[in-house]
């Protein structure tokens, strides 16, 4: 019997055991990456069988259309995606994508504020369901998204509100980073240090130390979320 198959797209260059890769991996998903910028051609999803849609974050932006030929197709790929209407994720860039796919405005705040380290986000009235009460998230992005029509807002932060919504069923997108484990968080630390001083930014200390008191409960809230709202659909 062949193991059911997860299509993982990716933004940067490389990937490393992200928190979402293992926790499907472990569920007996076979995992297919695929990196448009860098020249991977993205499967048609009527004639793939993969069970569910994992995109990730990246330094490009939703709004790169006119000047990123990947990221206009895989706007138009993520239409068709949807159409199919099997379970999809879309991870910081990934929800922004998302959230433009479905008609919304992707922008930097007026302030140019950021959000970058562990920030606090509340549940909404109907978002009690996806998150128990409010969660310290890793955030690494300085664009948000207005809430796209026909969609459910699941939760919001103080500086960007929309951090969590919810398309029929089956299609999520967190403008956050439950993937990024503490090691992944010191690689982007060192990679784009220079982020670290822009408004909004939490310091290195101050990200190492969060790390320690708010990484595990967001890693088993993502793994429950995953379970219940996604793979049960996938595997079920």
């Amino acid at each position: 019997m062949s193991r059911p198959s997860a299509l993982l797209i990716r933004h940067l260059g490389d990937s490393r055991g992200d928190r979402a890769a293992r926790l499907l991996a472990e569920r007996g998903f076979e995992l297919d990456w695929r990196w448009p910028a860098g020249g991977e051609r993205l499967p048609e999803p009527l004639d793939s069988d993969h069970r569910i849609a994992v995109v990730y974050g990246g330094i490009q932006s939703a709004n790169d259309v006119e000047s990123d030929p990947a990221i206009a197709a895989e706007l138009r790929w993520i239409e068709r995606w949807l159409a199919t209407g099997r379970p999809f994720l879309g991870l910081c860039l990934g929800a922004q994508l998302l959230a433009r796919c479905l008609g919304a405005r992707v922008a930097r705040r007026a302030d140019q504020r950021h959000e970058i380290g562990f920030v606090e986000i509340q549940p909404t009235a109907s978002g009690t369901r996806f998150f128990p009460g409010p969660i310290k998230v890793y955030a690494w992005h300085n664009e948000g998204f207005d809430l796209p029509g026909g969609t459910e807002l699941l939760a919001s932060s103080a500086t960007f509100p929309n951090q969590a919504f919810r398309y029929g069923d089956r299609t999520f997108g967190l403008q956050f980073h439950p993937e990024v484990t503490p090691a992944i968080m010191r690689t982007w630390m060192e990679e784009a240090g220079h982020m670290l001083a822009a408004p909004g930014a939490h310091s290195r200390d101050r990200q190492l130390r969060d790390a320690r008191r708010y990484d595990a409960a967001m890693g088993r809230w993502f793994e429950g979320f995953l379970d219940q709202h996604l793979l049960a659909e996938c595997l079920g």
